[in-house]
């Protein structure tokens, strides 16, 4: 079970979107099958021609907001969809009311048993997921918190997964290797590329660091791969590698495309900030594998029987380095961030 979060300034409009037939008629019996009240009450009336009266409802959830203390936030409507996975069994309202309670009881925006949380509906008009739609103004006037409400999601859509024995997923401890972006995608797809750079470079910079017995060793089978390394050296201690970036010699995007070319010699790198399936870290003039996966780590300066343990993972140190993106200017990379060219 997967929830995905969004931001909306308008209920009533969210509202008709989600009781109407859908882009391509998908939408079948949209009923409330939760609310901040009984979902009969609060369910739209219908109209002589069979649509939905959705005004009361969304003045309902409207009110809150101009009672506000204070200033309220730039897009109040807070919208969360949720759904099973193809394989999991198809829950039943009551069940689908159970997931909504727990999410909205996680995030914190209408715990169980205060009755002055903010005002929400969940509106249900598929088989497999429900929407969650809610305004972020809390009944006794103050403005809720929602900072890190993508995790809490998480976190509840993981326990309504072991509550009714649907299909595991993983959680969002922010471990997991970043996927190429739309536009990666689209992008490769337009030049005929087999995949995006990024998953390139996340497979050759991961297969260079298990093989690698030093950090020399590393950057030389990077080099031997095809893949641009650019080293980031110390301002406090001139010769030590802290960090590196990466790219491939052939990706130099133009303008407008996934990233930003300096120039037409210069590869787009890739540097700290995205992460990679694996990540690097340079600590004490070694360099460590960190295995995202497992939370494990092996340095290159160990004996290979001793390399091939996994050891727990610790805190990294000041010159940890992560692979990742960037727009920098090509040359020698420092520790502080160089302005952009023409600013």
């Amino acid at each position: 079970m997967i929830g995905k979060v969004l931001r909306g300034t308008h209920a009533g409009r969210l509202l008709y979107y989600l009781y109407g037939p859908g882009r391509a008629n998908e939408h079948t019996d949209p009923h409330l099958i939760a609310g901040f009240a009984d979902p009969g009450e609060l369910e739209p009336g219908r109209r002589r021609d069979g649509s939905r009266d959705l005004r009361r409802l969304s003045g309902l959830l409207a009110q809150p907001l101009a009672a506000l203390a204070g200033p309220g936030y730039g897009k109040p409507v807070w919208h969360c969809a949720v759904r099973a996975a193809p394989g999991d069994r198809l829950l039943s309202d009551a069940e689908w009311a159970q997931v909504a309670a727990g999410i909205m009881d996680k995030t914190g925006l209408a715990p169980a048993g205060d009755e002055l949380g903010v005002r929400w509906v969940a509106v249900r008009h598929a088989a497999d997921h429900l929407h969650l739609v809610a305004t972020l103004a809390r009944q006794d006037g103050a403005r809720p918190k929602i900072w890190n409400d993508f995790y809490r999601v998480r976190e509840a859509c993981q326990a309504a997964e072991v509550r009714f024995g649907l299909r595991a997923t993983a959680p969002a401890d922010r471990t997991a290797a970043r996927r190429p972006a739309r536009a990666e995608s689209e992008q490769a797809a337009r030049r005929g590329w087999a995949e995006p750079p990024r998953v390139t470079l996340c497979r050759e910079v991961a297969v260079a660091a298990a093989g690698a017995g030093s950090e020399a060793d590393f950057f030389a089978r990077l080099a031997a791969a095809g893949v641009a390394a650019r080293k980031r050296y110390s301002t406090t201690s001139p010769g030590e590698v802290t960090g590196y970036a990466v790219g491939l010699p052939w990706h130099d995007e133009p303008h407008g495309d996934a990233s930003v070319r300096w120039d037409n010699i210069e590869p787009s790198w890739l540097r700290e900030g995205v992460k990679f399936c694996t990540r690097l870290q340079l600590e004490t003039g070694q360099l460590t594998l960190v295995d995202g996966d497992a939370g494990a780590r092996v340095r290159t300066g160990d004996p290979p029987g001793r390399r091939a343990q996994l050891h727990q993972r610790r805190r990294p140190g000041p010159h940890a380095a992560v692979c990742g993106a960037t727009r920098d200017a090509p040359g020698p990379v420092h520790d502080h961030h160089p302005p952009r060219p023409g600013r």
